[in-house]
């Protein structure tokens, strides 16, 4: 059982999250923290006939540090949602800070915990966590990750609707790269079970997995961004580690992490010329145990490797920066 930190919890994404990890048997404590109405989001919640305790605070009287103090685990979607318009490259000026805010308190109150990043730009935040912990001295590269699973969920369900299939659980399709655009890469070549999928369907799903957030903000007109299904995939992840963490094996989920500080990381980071890459994980309980190599490509796949690289550098470099430059 294990006590979990929700930072941003009254948020668009944060709140449904809660209620997902509000009704996880796993979960023993829910912490919930934002800048408002975390403790009316916490009331609301204790009136689920699940055992789990959830507590609200506010940043006065020292409210994040009790949110954080104990914490097993640490989710943060806090900070804004992208809007009509603004580019990843205009929420990483206010998320930035957000995540180094949040991250230097996670370091001093609960350094043990892990630490998983929904804040978007995740391709620049998560190296900012990092950077964060490292500079004093906490970090674990095998419990900080950056959140991609719903790269992975769109990917079996925008090839179950294209192909007509019931369950899209019943594909496994992995999704390796980053979190934004030309950075995913989803790996259709290697699907379980395989598919087939023609040239326009392979186009038109590989940009509907990649783009797939500028869907629904377009559609919300201004109102939001991708909320529930990312709440659904965060508590997936979460779902994934308490798991791991209790002693189940054989959990395998792609995620965007620190790939050097992970057995078999240093060599994948080495041929792929960027540390940070999502890629399979298998985790364990002491979070991440081992990094698969992202295996054959197609020649279709391939090439956008080439791209999702290149992109890649310049968002961790960018995140590197900001986290080093005080």
């Amino acid at each position: 059982m294990t006590k979990v930190a929700v930072l941003g919890a009254a948020g668009q994404i944060g709140s449904p999250l809660s209620l997902l990890l509000k009704m996880s048997p796993l979960v023993s404590e829910l912490s919930l923290y934002d800048i408002v109405h975390a403790p009316g989001v916490a009331i609301d919640l204790n009136h689920i006939d699940t055992p789990s305790k959830v507590s609200g605070f506010l940043p006065d009287n020292d409210g994040l540090k009790k949110a954080l103090t104990g914490a097993g685990i640490v989710v943060i979607p806090a900070g804004i949602a992208r809007k009509p318009g603004m580019t990843r490259d205009d929420l990483f000026k206010i998320n930035a800070g957000v995540i180094r805010g949040l991250v230097t308190s996670i370091a001093s109150t609960c350094p043990n915990a892990f630490v998983l990043i929904i804040t978007n730009p995740v391709n620049s935040t998560l190296p900012i966590a990092v950077e964060t912990l490292k500079k004093h001295g906490v970090y674990n590269a095998a419990k900080v990750f950056g959140v991609t699973t719903l790269d992975v969920i769109r990917a079996s369900t925008f090839v179950s609707q294209a192909l007509n299939l019931h369950d899209p659980k019943g594909l496994k399709i992995p999704v390796v790269g980053g979190h934004s655009g030309a950075t995913i890469l989803p790996l259709f070549s290697q699907s379980k079970p395989a598919v087939t999928l023609t040239h326009e369907q392979r186009d038109a799903v590989t940009y509907r997995v990649q783009f797939g957030g500028d869907e629904i903000v377009q559609a919300k007109a201004g109102a939001g961004s991708a909320t529930t299904c990312m709440a659904y995939a965060g508590f997936r992840f979460v779902n994934s580690i308490l798991k791991a963490t209790s002693g189940e094996i054989g959990i395998i989920e792609e995620t965007y992490l620190y790939l050097p500080g992970i057995l078999g990381g240093k060599e994948i980071a080495a041929e792929l010329g960027v540390d940070y890459f999502a890629v399979p994980v298998e985790l364990g309980r002491t979070g991440a145990v081992k990094a698969y190599p992202i295996g054959s490509l197609s020649g279709y796949e391939a090439k956008l490797l080439k791209v999702a690289v290149q992109e890649l550098k310049g968002n961790v470099s960018k995140g590197v920066q900001f986290a080093t430059a005080l």
